[in-house]
This record gives C-alpha cells, structure tokens and sequence, in this order.
C-alpha cells in the first residue's frame, strides 16, 4: 500500500530561492470532480516533459494513501486538453534541507501569488529541518490542497490566512 506522509507550509520570506537545486514547471487537472463524500481524486499531471497518473485519498492531515504511474506524455497533454476542467500551473522547486528534499510549489494563473512548501516523510513524527523561512504550517487547512485550489483558486479568497470560507468536507 502506498502512503504519503507530508506536511505543507506557507513561506515567510525568499531565502529559500538561493538553495533550489531544480525547477519544473507542473500543469495538471483532475479527472474526477472534488465532491462531497468522496474516497479518492483521480489527476493527471505533465512533469516538464514526464506524464503521471495519480490518485490520491481525499482525506486530511499528513498521511494519505497515494498511488502514482507514469503514463506517456502525449496521453497526458491529451488528458488535460479534453478530459479536464480546470487546471493548475505551478513551478515546483526542489531545495534540500538535511536529509529531505522540500517541494516547493509556486503557483501560476489564477492561483498566482500562492506559494506552499511541503516536506515528505517516512513517518508521521519524523523530525526535520525547519529553516527560518519555512513559515505557517498548513498541512490541516483544506484551502491549500491542489484539488481545492482547482475549483475555488487563491485569486477568489478574500483573506488569504483566515479561516476557510468553505466546508473542508467538500474536498
């Protein structure tokens, strides 16, 4: 069984830049619609020039179970073009911090602004490094999952920090 442990912060400055080791540039899309009551999303992605299949428990917290295949790239493009609604653009930049590598994702479009770091884990209560820039932790706010910013994108929040809007259950 696959399982995906990981945390995901707000940054709380730059410093972060000066260590990306790479940068690839994500588009991806869900195939099933986020719905209330849902076991699992279903999203293809295109990887700089690398196409995967991906589904994902939709449950919150650190751990979920997560099943990941590549697929060709042309199905993938394909996928997205005409199988799709919306979909997310992003930068992932990968920094390295000790013995893990943080993912850090800056968002483009209608997400533009956001950016969220994740960190992943062999268990639950693994410790970590926590530089000073790696801010707010937000592993337990539903806004900031991928399948989330899909249908209610960063751009339409209209306070970024607070609370969420929405019922978390809908995700």
């Amino acid at each position: 069984m696959a399982l995906e442990i990981e945390r995901k912060f707000l940054l709380s400055s730059d410093a972060w830049r000066s260590q990306t080791t790479q940068s690839t540039l994500y588009r991806q899309g869900y195939l099933t619609p986020s719905m209330q009551g849902a076991k699992a999303s279903v999203r293809v992605r295109v990887e700089g020039e690398r196409g995967v299949l991906n589904v994902k428990s939709m449950r919150m917290g650190i751990q979920r179970h997560e099943y990941e295949y590549e697929i060709p790239l042309a199905d993938a493009n394909e996928m997205l073009d005409t199988l799709c609604g919306a979909i997310i653009e992003k930068t992932r930049h990968l920094v390295p911090l000790g013995a893990h590598i943080c993912e850090i994702d800056e968002f483009h479009g209608d997400n533009a602004g956001l950016i969220v770091a994740e960190v992943e884990l062999a268990h639950v209560d693994e410790a970590f490094a926590r530089p000073a820039w790696l801010g707010l932790e937000v592993t337990e706010d539903a806004r900031y999952y991928n399948v989330a910013l899909v249908s209610k994108p960063y751009s339409t929040w209209s306070h970024k920090l607070a609370a969420p809007e929405w019922d978390e259950r809908e995700y």
